[in-house]
């Protein structure tokens, strides 16, 4: 079998065959022939002259290769976008390929967009020319996909934001019949490059979509862009003089052992503070530019309650922590976090949800998750080793605030995980990810998601829904919130008292004054 492989950064052609002392002679005989101990295999150089004495020494097996290196060429075009400061590319999945993008420099993945943003150097570009060779197709920069408006919001959410006087934008999720209903209105027009509608604003259409939304179940947001227009967050390219994250930020946090999901967020937060004010020396930056920039964040970032406080945190651990200030360099007002109810699933939903799961692997993650209560960070961090079906126990190592615990390993729990063993024989994360590393908190969350959307489950369900529904379904069957506090891993009983305010348990003993009255 002859095919194209990438060995030490180079193309090669590699020849891959049982002992045959006749083949072998007539590899021997082209230049720059290599034995592979890595890959097991004879290879040659990718030029004229090696394919030539390939084209004679085995013609059947050549015009093979040919064949299937075109039909290649046509499913692994990866299309290229350059701009000043950076190079977009669009392809398919390959792990070869993805791992190659991950070995340049400055390169990020746009999970939403299925593309890749790296940093336009000339030694990226070398590589990527060298490695993708005449896969790459050159397309301009009005052709990249954009992001959809409606890929922010809910599925039973309607947002009319008001763009210019006398029109207005409707953005949401698709559904079949309200485009019916928007098709219906004057002077309506839908943007592709965006993905949302734009009509007229007036008394008549809000009538109908106020009513239309009343009968549907649907939550209308207005928004007023003609007084404030909600901005996203700079990329790199955008800023001139861009300034990563301080070395020094990044290793104070290390040394204090904070977990590689705060050192991420703390890291991304405080490089979006610096390049605000990325003319200013970080000691030159006073008070009242960093209120400013908070200021900035709520008006015209509109982020929420969460962002705004893990901004404040990073910022905070920057001059309190880093360069050892005191607690009363500045003062910033907080915002209050809102209390909302988590949702929670039935459970004949979260049976469903497992049901309607047929890959093995994303089964056993499902019912993990749910019958032992994690976090996604305690699930995709379990080790083979962690399961202790003896004590009918999993150990969670180095859970939230670095604390160890015990929880509860169900029988029914356990065959599955015996079934998923026997297949995938997993050697020490139980759940491996790409090149056996750590499997993906997103990966987890499209696994939750499509299940749920099998199951037919129209809330919105993520990982941490199913964390949820367990602990509201233990309390429902009588078990002590005390138990469920160190099941869950809580350091605070109150964080556990939130699910006494979403069981169900004695509302059917209270007897509704609606129900005494006569019609």
């Amino acid at each position: 079998m002859i095919k194209l492989i990438t060995h030490n950064e180079e193309k090669r052609i590699a020849l891959d065959f049982g002992f045959d002392n006749k083949a072998i002679e007539a590899i021997k005989s082209i230049a720059g022939r290599k034995w592979s101990k890595t890959k097991k295999c004879w290879h040659i150089s990718d030029n004229i002259d090696s394919r030539e004495s390939l084209k004679k020494s085995f013609p059947k097996e050549y015009l093979e290769f040919l064949k299937i290196e075109q039909e290649k060429e046509k499913k692994d075009e990866v299309l290229i976008s350059l701009s000043k400061d950076r190079i977009v590319l669009i392809l398919r999945k390959d792990e070869e390929d993805i791992k190659f993008i991950k070995s340049l420099r400055y390169n990020n993945y746009e999970a939403e967009l299925n593309r890749w943003l790296i940093t336009n150097t000339k030694d990226n570009m070398e590589k990527i020319n060298l490695y993708f060779t005449n896969r790459l197709k050159t397309i301009d920069n009005d052709m990249l996909p954009t992001r959809k408006a409606a890929s922010g919001i809910r599925k039973n959410e309607l947002h009319i934001v008001e763009h210019i006087k006398g029109r207005i934008k409707l953005i949401f999720k698709y559904n079949k019949s309200l485009v019916q209903l928007v098709k219906g209105f004057p002077y309506r027009t839908w943007d592709n490059v965006n993905g949302w509608w734009t009509t007229v604003n007036t008394a008549e259409v809000i009538e109908k979509l106020e009513q239309y939304c009343l009968s549907n179940d649907i939550r209308i947001k207005y928004f007023d862009q003609t007084k404030s227009v909600i901005k996203g967050r700079q990329i790199k390219e955008q800023i001139p003089n861009y300034r990563e994250c301080p070395q020094e930020f990044i290793d104070k946090m290390l040394m204090l052992r904070y977990s590689k999901h705060t050192i991420k967020t703390y890291s991304s937060n405080f490089e979006e503070f610096i390049n605000y004010y990325n003319t200013k020396k970080l000691g030159d930056i006073t008070e009242p530019e960093i209120i400013e920039f908070t200021r900035y964040l709520v008006v015209e970032r509109g982020v929420s309650e969460s962002y705004q406080n893990q901004s404040i945190n990073a910022i905070k651990f920057y001059y309190e922590k880093v360069l050892g200030e005191s607690r009363k360099f500045y003062h910033l007002d907080r915002p209050k976090r809102e209390k909302v109810l988590p949702v929670v699933l039935t459970k004949d939903e979260v049976l469903k949800m497992i049901k309607s799961t047929t890959n093995i692997k994303h089964k056993c993650m499902i019912i993990l998750v749910y019958s032992a209560g994690l976090r996604v960070s305690e699930l995709i961090n379990l080790r083979v080793v962690d399961i202790d079906s003896k004590r009918k126990l999993i150990i969670i190592r180095g859970g939230k605030g670095k604390k160890d615990r015990n929880t509860l390993l169900s029988e029914k729990t356990l065959l599955f995980l015996r079934e998923y063993y026997k297949l995938y024989k997993p050697k020490n994360y139980l759940f491996a990810g790409a090149y056996n590393g750590v499997y993906s908190a997103s990966s987890v969350l499209k696994v939750v998601k499509n299940a749920a959307k099998k199951a037919g489950i129209n809330k919105p369900v993520t990982t941490h829904t199913l964390r949820h529904s367990f602990a509201t379904h233990l309390l429902e069957q009588g078990t002590n919130l005390r138990y469920i506090q160190s099941i869950l891993g809580h350091e605070s009983s109150k964080t556990t008292e939130i699910y006494t305010h979403i069981t169900s348990i004695g509302f059917s003993e209270i007897n509704n004054p609606m129900d005494n009255m006569e019609f």
